[in-house]
């Protein structure tokens, strides 16, 4: 199966280098059951990310690939980079690797079997996870209120290393109609509300210390969001509604200064 592994950045000069390189070395050394690409979705940054970019496309051919938009969002970068893809898999994980990617064999593996969405969790049991109290308490609030709301299967909505089939691309992404940080939450209600077998994994994550996204403005956008899909929760054509739970079975089962709050 062919792989495409995206890395959204906005304004990453300073490490995207370091993230390609360690996503790469890790596929070589433990990609070898799949063909993979490593995309980097550069959403409207105004630094040197694009120049660094194309840098790393000249260096290492057919590895490594470049997605640019004039307009930035996390969730319009992945759109993107998903839907321009003919990869049979896609994926994407933060700048900062914050998810250790000893789970991403794990991830891409559940999508290989029968999982339509296969997701990392911070709140899953089995899962390691080093962040300070004020960001641990915003993410259990955030899905305690999605939780009341939906009523949904799944622990964690927002952590940032997600993947899915390209059928999912296709029939599940162009329902998607948030463009930032919110479009992870969308994704993950729209496809188990309609029926698609979701997979998520409990990881080691460590926080970045330097995320500079604007947690109370994040917040409220996303609560907007969920209050438009309790009213109007998308259906994909020709699937009967149905809310489905998938398990790995054991603990292996946006971007830097931008990783959502949650």
């Amino acid at each position: 199966m062919r792989v495409d592994a995206v890395i959204p950045v906005y304004n990453e000069e300073r490490d995207l280098e370091r993230s390609v390189t360690t996503l790469r070395q890790f596929l070589m050394e433990n990609g070898q059951d799949w063909r993979w690409r490593i995309v980097v979705a550069d959403n409207a940054s105004t630094d040197r990310t694009l120049e660094v970019a194309r840098s790393l496309v000249e260096r290492y051919p057919g590895e490594v690939g470049i997605v640019h938009l004039e307009q930035k969002g996390r969730g319009r970068a992945l759109r993107t980079a998903w839907t321009q893809s003919d990869a049979d898999l896609v994926c994407y994980m933060d700048v900062d690797l914050s998810t250790d990617l000893k789970h991403l064999p794990t991830l891409l593996g559940a999508l290989s079997a029968d999982a339509d969405v296969a997701f990392g969790s911070r709140l899953k049991p089995g899962k390691q996870v080093t962040r300070g109290l004020k960001r641990e308490l915003i993410s259990r609030s955030y899905n305690v209120i999605i939780k009341l709301m939906f009523w949904h299967q799944f622990y964690d909505a927002q952590c940032g290393f997600k993947g899915v089939t390209r059928r999912v691309v296709d029939e599940v992404v162009p329902l998607v109609k948030d463009q930032a940080w919110f479009f992870d939450t969308e994704l993950l209600l729209i496809a188990e509300k309609n029926g698609y077998r979701l997979c998520e994994i409990p990881v080691h994550w460590e926080d970045d210390p330097d995320s500079r996204v604007k947690i109370f403005k994040t917040a409220w956008e996303d609560l907007k969001g969920l209050w438009r899909l309790k009213w109007n929760m998308p259906r994909v054509a020709g699937k009967e509604a149905r809310t489905q739970e998938s398990d790995v079975g054991s603990e292996e089962s946006g971007v830097r200064r931008g990783t959502s709050p949650f």
